[in-house]
């Protein structure tokens, strides 16, 4: 067991935010403290949309900088995580090959299809496992083979952005498992990167790097590092479940890991809301390719079979339009708000393509509820807890259809990340799914991020040691269900609505 003198830092970056977190082992508890946190967007740049890499690595550095300044000598080790599918690449002087791009660039719009044309959905099932989205690492990089983009012509290096800095922080060139299991390149049993798919969309071979797992130590902190942040040179940088979901579900306070048979789900509830199981093998069924599930790779070859959804985007996204107009609410008034007005009115469908990127969230929402024959939402809480209630119909469909992959009730839904910090939502999820939701830690993924690091460094003998300390946290809140047959209702209406909409 790690001393009290002993800290671990972990740098969680999301889609909309990043962090820099401490980490000391208590005799009764993780103790978690903020070093810094920044906002994270992505970038207009022409007709395309980059991440700001570089600002990115300016605020780890600064994090890192106020870490050493607070703890000294006692930091042991460093990981990192951060969302899936994008990636940086480098050329033979690793060099950047142009931006880090972001997953929601138009650029991949219609590439399925065109890929499909090459190689079949089947097949890229079969050799992936992972869910079919535009915005996966393969249409990606199937988009700059299309487009005649010069930059997979230069590339010696592909880095997904957890790797890239792993690379700045340590020097080593790895791609780390769980991330690269979202690129949908990666073959699900072996574990290895799949000449079929990428010989079929003549997507270069030679520039992905060895894979490595979770709990893994790419040495120490390169010198020019320590010396602009005052790190110690002892500071180990370990690679964790780099995808921030791998994180997360490693931080879920169950009993057990990655059984054969669970009786639980998770729900990583962010930005984006990922929705599953944890399993000691992938599910590669027709009826999992037909469901269009993912069986992502997890720590200490785990499996996690969910489904990516909308998530809290298009509620984040609809307090961004208010704040253009020039009205700010803040998290805890929006859920006020949405928790006073009358309750399922009007139903969307989060995850279709009119909400991934509008440039007008309220817009995007009025127009879908138009052509639905809906009403429109009378006001911004009708709005608020439309979108709320919408998530958690989805959330019910999904378990739905993890039932009948599993063929057995799941008992209970944990949820855990920033979304548990809505109340509303948590007890909606559990009205609407009916199922006992436990809900918590808040900063799952950080502490998925750290107990990977513990499991390296010796102090915890395994993950399920690491889960035992999760159940200890104080933030663990548990919500009934109350049975209304209104959700039944909902749920009926907002199937039709879908039915409609998959028509545009």
């Amino acid at each position: 067991m790690m001393t009290n003198s002993e800290i671990v830092v972990a740098v969680d970056l999301g889609a909309s935010s990043g962090r820099v977190i401490a980490a000391e082992l208590l005799p009764n508890r993780i103790q978690l403290s903020d070093v810094h946190r920044f906002e994270n967007a992505p970038v207009p740049i022409g007709s395309r949309l980059h991440w700001n890499i570089h600002g990115l690595w300016q605020q780890i550095e600064t994090g890192l900088g106020l870490a050493a300044s607070e703890y000294g000598d006692r930091i042991e080790s460093v990981g990192v995580d951060t969302w899936g599918v994008d990636y940086v690449l480098l050329d033979r002087n690793l060099d950047m090959v142009g931006p880090a791009f972001c997953y929601r660039d138009a650029r991949t719009q219609g590439m399925m299809k065109r890929a499909f044309e090459r190689i079949s959905q089947s097949d890229i099932f079969a050799e992936s496992g992972i869910q079919f989205m535009e915005i996966n690492t393969l249409y990606q990089l199937f988009s700059m083979h299309v487009q005649e983009s010069p930059l997979l012509d230069i590339a010696e290096h592909f880095l997904m952005i957890p790797d890239f800095i792993n690379w700045l922080l340590a020097g080593v060139l790895t791609n780390e498992y769980t991330n690269a299991s979202t690129t949908q390149m990666l073959h699900p049993t072996s574990g290895t990167w799949s000449p079929r798919i990428l010989d079929a969309l003549q997507i270069p071979k030679h520039i992905f790097k060895p894979l490595v797992q979770p709990s893994t130590s790419l040495g120490h902190v390169r010198a020019p590092i320590r010396t602009r942040t005052g790190l110690d040179s002892k500071v180990q940088v370990i690679a964790p479940a780099t995808h921030d979901t791998g994180s997360a579900v490693i931080a879920v306070p169950a009993n057990e890991f990655a059984s054969d048979r669970p009786n639980w789900c998770y729900i990583s509830s962010g930005t984006w809301s990922l929705m599953g199981v944890e399993l000691a093998k992938p599910i590669l069924s027709e009826a999992c390719f037909k469901l269009n599930f993912t069986n992502e790779g997890g720590a200490n070859g785990s499996v996690r079979l969910l489904k990516n959804i909308a998530g809290l985007w298009p509620y984040q996204q609809c307090r961004a339009s208010w704040q253009r107009k020039g009205i700010t609410y803040d998290w805890r008034q929006l859920e006020k708000m949405a928790g006073n007005a009358k309750p399922l009115q009007t139903l969307f469908d989060l995850d279709h393509r009119m909400f991934l990127a509008p440039s007008d969230m309220l817009q995007a929402m009025c127009d879908y509820a138009q052509r639905t024959g809906q009403p429109e939402p009378a006001d911004d809480g009708a709005i608020a807890r439309a979108a709320l209630e919408s998530l958690a119909l989805r959330y019910r469909v999904c378990l739905e259809w993890l039932e009948e992959l599993l063929g057995y009730r799941l008992e209970t839904i944990h949820i855990v990340g920033g979304g548990v910090q809505n109340q509303l939502l948590c007890q909606m999820t559990a009205d609407a799914c009916q199922r006992p939701v436990i809900a918590g830690p808040v900063e799952a993924t950080a502490l998925g991020n750290i107990v990977s690091q513990m499991v390296a460094l010796g102090k915890f003998a395994n993950i399920a040691e690491g889960r035992r300390w999760m159940r200890t946290m104080s933030d663990i809140a548990t919500y009934e269900p109350m049975r209304s047959s209104a959700w039944d209702q909902a749920a009926e209406r907002l199937t039709k609505y879908n039915a409609i909409s998959n028509l545009w």
